[in-house]
């Protein structure tokens, strides 16, 4: 059975499986970032940025820094410098076709989230670059989002998995082995178990900046 042929199709159908929204959720939303999503953003250092291509294809990757490492440049700009990753590219492909991105932003130990959603451009603009030096140095790039939407998110998806719960943590014993997950997704007989697991240390330590 393809689950895909019984799907919702319309929007407006949504209607017949969920009441409407409060009047608070409805009016949380606003279009500028105020002091308190400034005080946000002045100590996060994690976020997760979501993109899609031309052709619907989506991606969401996480971005982390010193606290403050997305910029605020005014009260609907922000800057999130690009630091050292796979170079896959598919956040600023994504962004360069599509000229849209949102950003998740997450507090350790904090149900509530901010999420920020806007229009979009990747900046090679050496003035821009020179502000944005949260890891040491000028990024080669950053990503601009010019912000049309801000809302906090509220905490439930947090307290249902007891995220920040050490408790509910699972054992490493339970959990997937990162350098097999590595090693057996690129299929090359030729990676051992040790060159991925160095390959993983290495990316965290010699290439980190």
């Amino acid at each position: 059975m393809d689950w895909f042929d019984t799907a919702i199709r319309d929007p407006s159908d949504l209607a017949e499986v969920y009441e409407p929204s409060s009047a608070l959720v409805q009016q949380k939303e606003i279009d500028h970032l105020d002091d308190h999503c400034r005080a946000y953003l002045a100590v996060c250092r994690f976020v997760v940025l979501s993109s899609a291509d031309a052709d619907g294809r989506c991606d969401a990757t996480p971005r982390g820094g010193p606290a403050g490492f997305v910029e605020v440049l005014d009260d609907r700009l922000l800057a999130i410098p690009d630091a050292t990753g796979n170079r896959r590219l598919d956040t600023m492909r994504n962004v360069i076709s599509t000229g849209r991105l949102g950003l998740l932003a997450v507090l350790p130990g904090r149900g509530q989230t901010l999420r920020i959603n806007g229009r979009a451009c990747v900046s090679r603009d050496p003035a821009l670059l020179e502000q944005l030096q949260a890891v040491g140095k000028p990024p080669r790039a950053a990503l601009l989002l010019a912000v049309e939407e801000v809302f906090t998110h509220c905490p439930k998806a947090f307290v249902r998995s007891g995220l920040w719960d050490p408790s509910s943590w699972p054992g490493k014993d339970e959990q997937p082995s990162p350098a097999a997950m590595l090693r057996d997704h690129v299929g090359d007989p030729a990676l051992t178990l040790e060159a991925a697991e160095q390959a993983m240390i290495d990316a965290v330590t010699i290439r980190l900046a």
